[in-house]
């Protein structure tokens, strides 16, 4: 009986992965396809022949190199602020006593209750203000640091036991040496987990770009995708092709740091 409710726990598993990945396999289908009915019923399972010219003419077709360059500019900004920041802020919360402390932690968390919709306006009038409107750096400012990453950061901190920096304290270490070179390189699995999390949010921003950026030569591959769609109206397949490499960056940076994320989640500090 148990190992029929095992095989039945598989089964289902495979059932609902499989249901996950149909999309995904789909659209790259369709892009490895020379012609044909995209909308085939029943669909060809399997794309013959096989060829890459659909990437190439998206690829040139609405130059996907120069919006490759523009999101890995906002993935990257975006996720070293909020890394960085996350650190700063969680780790006070964390390891120093303080007067106040859960009152401020309590302020930190409450914006967590307004929708990000709400923040928009707030956001766009004060970049206006600033003059910052139409940069990248007015694109990743107003989320340069998220309350998940902050409670994330504070959450690794906690599970660091008491004696690594009493320990440093007894050397003479300072309170910013302990935070940066003892402390912070024991929650690496954490910080690649929040990492991978923050460039797949800022990889697929798409309504904040869209309203911050006027030059379309500007715009990340999120927002030149569907605002260039029209470009593809005669060939979804240069549509298909164009998702797929949107999405490969992605996998790889999630298949290169699998393991840490997997020892953040199974709360696996290694000391």
């Amino acid at each position: 009986m148990l190992e029929f409710r095992k095989f039945l726990t598989y089964v289902i598993l495979v059932f609902f992965a499989l249901l996950s990945v149909w999309p995904f396999y789909w659209i790259t289908k369709t892009s490895l396809e020379a012609g044909g009915n995209v909308y085939k019923y029943p669909p060809n399972l399997f794309p013959h022949p096989i060829t890459f010219s659909n990437y190439v003419g998206a690829w040139k077709t609405v130059n996907l190199g120069g919006y490759y360059l523009n999101t890995l500019i906002i993935a990257g900004l975006g996720t070293f602020l909020n890394v960085l920041f996350s650190l700063m802020v969680a780790y006070p919360l964390a390891r120093i006593d303080f007067k106040g402390k859960q009152f401020v932690l309590f302020l930190v968390l409450l914006p967590m209750m307004i929708p990000v919709q709400n923040t928009l306006i707030v956001n766009y009038l004060t970049l206006r203000k600033l003059g910052m409107l139409n940069t990248y750096l007015g694109v990743v400012l107003p989320q340069a640091v998220t309350i998940f990453g902050i409670f994330m950061m504070r959450q690794a901190y906690l599970n660091i036991p008491k004696s690594f920096e009493d320990a440093a304290r007894i050397d003479g270490a300072g309170e910013l040496y302990i935070w940066w070179r003892i402390i912070t390189p024991l929650i690496k699995p954490d910080i690649a987990t929040l990492v991978v999390f923050q460039v797949i949010t800022w990889w697929d921003n798409f309504l904040w770009p869209l309203i911050v950026l006027s030059d379309s030569n500007k715009y990340p591959l999120a927002v030149a995708l569907v605002y260039l769609n029209s470009t593809f109206q005669v060939n979804f397949r240069y549509t298909a092709a164009g998702i797929v490499l949107s999405i490969l960056p992605v996998i790889i940076l999630f298949l290169v740091a699998q393991r840490y994320i997997i020892n953040a989640i199974a709360g696996g500090v290694k000391y």
